[in-house]
């Protein structure tokens, strides 16, 4: 499916549905609130699905989309290059934390090459997509063409189709790509109007000196490619009113193609195709929050078919969560990506709709009401 065909299916929560949530959350044998956030998860799945009660999502299925990036000749991170590729090994051979993590909630793992610098071998689990060998050094100019950016997209999309259609009934975004943390902060900053200084972290533990070059090629990266977070941007093609900070639809994939990185496109896509399908999405940290600030660019009603899995200790993902108006369930300092603090998140998403599907209410259970 395309990317137009896509957004032209992906629709809004369905208030009704969510309003049928929460009236039968007030009749269940509890106090009112008393499960505190878990009970805005399970109305905001209802809303999702446009049914009350939501289906349990479950089970889910895990994609890492791996990419390489131009920027790393920088010296943005002080792992080499190559790591990539070994930990797309690592992640085949079932080695990693995310493959622990996986066995633990039950999901599977799919692993999707969009962009490797190097040629991978045939693997069961491997999915071999690849856009380019990594994206050119965004620092300089655009990181990938605009056609490459639906490319990857589009990739996203039928991977989410593909898991959707085998049964997933949740999906978990995951990522692979040493450097992506660089791509990452330039992202936010462009789509929330943020300052590097303010978004851009230490990734895979960077020392000061590389922290501040990290920040310096970040702000040279959109000042190469004409992006000015905070200032107003011209109105899109529609006519829609002019904001800072925020990207419209019509240029949301200019800037996909000048700041990020394969994975992140193909993450955006995959964001979009759960959306379209009505699976609710567990997103992972600061990489999966970047993708999906351009996938609400290009569809703003995609949002509301996620969930904040987790919040890395990452800045940058804070101000993405807090511009997608997204509350994370975990905040455990993960930094690590994979997917390991979406499928995390996935137990506490799953329990949240199970309250709703087996909680007896008031009247069923014969329990006495608390008098007004």
């Amino acid at each position: 499916m395309t990317l137009q065909d896509v957004l032209a299916r992906i629709a809004p929560a369905s208030a009704a549905a969510m309003a049928e949530a929460r009236d039968h959350q007030s009749r269940l044998t509890k106090p009112p609130g008393s499960l505190g956030v878990l009970e805005e998860v399970a109305v905001r799945l209802a809303g999702a699905a446009s049914a009350c009660p939501p289906p349990m999502p479950e089970p889910a299925a895990l994609a890492i989309f791996a990419a390489d990036h131009g920027v790393h000749a920088q010296g943005v991170s002080p792992w080499p290059q190559e790591v990539t590729l070994q930990m797309v090994a690592n992640f085949l051979a079932g080695g990693a934390v995310a493959n622990a993590f996986a066995a633990q909630v039950g999901a599977s793992v799919t692993v999707v090459d969009v962009g490797v610098a190097a040629d991978l071998p045939a693997a069961d689990g491997l999915i071999s997509r690849k856009v380019a060998y990594g994206t050119a050094d965004l620092s300089a100019g655009p990181a990938m063409t605009v056609a490459q950016a639906v490319e990857a997209v589009e990739t996203g999309i039928s991977v989410a189709e593909s898991l959707v259609a085998g049964g997933a009934r949740c999906l978990i975004t995951g990522d692979m790509g040493i450097a992506n943390t660089t791509a990452s902060a330039a992202l936010i900053c462009a789509f929330t109007g943020r300052d590097a200084a303010e978004v851009t972290g230490r990734g895979t533990g960077i020392d000061d000196a590389t922290h501040a070059r990290k920040i310096a090629v970040v702000r040279r990266a959109l000042h190469a490619n004409g992006i000015h977070p905070g200032e107003p941007r011209p109105e899109d093609a529609e006519g829609g009113a002019a904001s800072s900070g925020a990207v419209h639809s019509g240029s949301a994939l200019e800037v996909l193609a000048a700041l990020g990185g394969f994975e992140h496109a193909a993450i955006a896509g995959f964001i979009l195709g759960g959306a379209a399908a009505k699976v609710p999405v567990i997103l992972d940290g600061v990489i999966a929050g970047s993708a999906a600030l351009a996938a609400a660019a290009l569809a703003p009603a995609a949002v509301d078919h996620c969930v904040a899995g987790h919040r890395s200790a990452e800045p940058g993902h804070t101000a993405a969560l807090d511009h997608l108006g997204l509350r994370p369930l975990v905040d455990l300092e993960l930094r690590l990506g994979e997917g390991t603090g979406g499928l995390l998140a996935h137990p506490i998403v799953c329990a949240a709709v199970r309250v709703m599907h087996e909680v007896a209410t008031f009247d069923s259970a014969g329990v006495t009401e608390k008098q007004p």
